[in-house]
């Protein structure tokens, strides 16, 4: 049982988030945070993985209000060991402590493997498991399984567990063996503010082209069919190693926040065929700047989605440069398209995202853990 704070306290409770700055999961943590901290918490960022540059370190502190720190402990997903992953949740365990943290919000769920003073709340932004089953068949690898081990531990020792769609958190729970899902709160993204110009005639898309869920030789396969290029922001080059080949894509590299809003702004026809996206904050980001959206047949995306996107399979390229090409030439569906993509953004807010993290941290704090992840019977 842990230890959890005195409600009678009238300081307000210091919170550390863990984050990961490779992917979507940085402009989660930097939305949250700056949430939190209007709601007049005390945050502390802790970054593992590869560190952001100083210069990017001072801008997200600027935004937000919170403190960011640079740990250099591992991520879960590019360590090679268990133990290693273990470390640094032990690490982190001990960081809590020094910083005098109230409460600990991860990134990932293995990270509550450690003995933490405080109540634990983790996020189930994605799993191993789960990108395992819509990008292969079979069983896990080994170099698979013993991250699945520790994210189905952590799940279990974690005092609340979240998810960003409904349909991420039942598949979480069926691969985890859990009793009950995550608590699912959708996550929201701060618009850009850059103003929208002229519906722009090519097509674009974003994220870790190197991942092999985001289906980058789909995407390739669409823009050898288009009339128009299709600009793609992202690297082809993992930490991990993967890296991906394309001939047809027109690569733009990694952007950061202003050069994704400057893309938006032109309000491209925007495209994932991912086969795999808990959420797909890339796709939130576009909607809300009023692109017209065209989405790989997922069950998160349907969720999220349905009624405001066109739907193709993910590797059906000659299908999805039909729904992409007929956007570009209609500027009647294009323009009643973005409106749609627009107004079903405007419910994913990130208001309701710092609502819903903050009513489940104060449950945490007040000495009720919500506490989800007990073995299914």
């Amino acid at each position: 049982m842990r230890v959890l704070l005195n409600p009678s306290r009238t300081m307000a409770p210091h919170v550390l988030m863990s984050a990961d700055a490779v992917g979507g999961v940085w402009q989660y943590s930097l939305d949250l945070a700056a949430g939190l901290v209007r709601r007049g918490l005390p945050v502390t960022v802790a970054v593992l993985g590869p560190a952001p540059s100083d210069a990017r370190i001072a801008a997200a502190e600027d935004a937000t209000g919170a403190r960011i720190l640079a740990t250099g402990l591992p991520l879960d997903w590019t360590a090679e060991t268990s133990d290693i992953v273990l470390d640094a949740a032990r690490a982190f365990a001990e960081l809590a402590r020094s910083l005098e943290a109230d409460c600990v919000h991860l990134h990932s769920p293995a990270l509550a493997l450690a003995d933490y003073p405080m109540p634990v709340a983790a996020v189930c932004h994605s799993c191993v498991a789960t990108w395992w089953e819509a990008v292969e068949t079979g069983p896990l690898p080994p170099d698979l399984a013993w991250r699945h081990d520790l994210t189905v531990r952590g799940c279990r020792t974690a005092d609340a567990l979240l998810a960003p769609t409904r349909a991420h958190a039942l598949a979480t729970a069926r691969v985890c063996g859990l009793a009950r899902p995550p608590r699912v709160v959708r996550n929201g993204r701060t618009p850009s503010g850059s103003a929208p110009r002229a519906l722009a005639r090519h097509a674009f898309t974003a994220g870790r082209l190197w991942d092999r869920a985001k289906n980058a030789a789909a995407l390739d396969g669409l823009a050898a069919r288009l009339s128009a290029p299709l600009r793609a922001a992202g690297s082809v080059e993992g930490p991990n190693g993967a890296q991906v080949g394309t001939r047809h894509l027109h690569l733009l590299g990694r952007l950061d926040d202003v050069g994704i809003a400057a893309e938006l702004a032109a309000r491209p026809v925007f495209v994932s065929l991912a086969r795999y996206e808990p959420f797909g904050l890339a796709v939130l980001e576009a909607a809300t700047a009023g692109c017209a959206l065209v989405l790989s047949d997922i069950p998160s995306f349907r969720e999220l989605w349905d009624g405001a996107a066109a739907f193709v399979q993910p590797d059906d390229a000659a299908a999805a440069a039909t729904s992409v090409q007929g956007l570009l030439d209609d500027a009647e569906r294009r323009a009643a398209a973005s409106a749609a993509a627009a107004a079903r953004a405007a419910r994913y807010g990130v208001e309701p995202m710092i609502d819903g993290v903050l009513g489940i941290l104060r449950g945490l704090l007040a000495g009720t853990p919500a506490r989800l992840g007990g073995a299914a019977a």
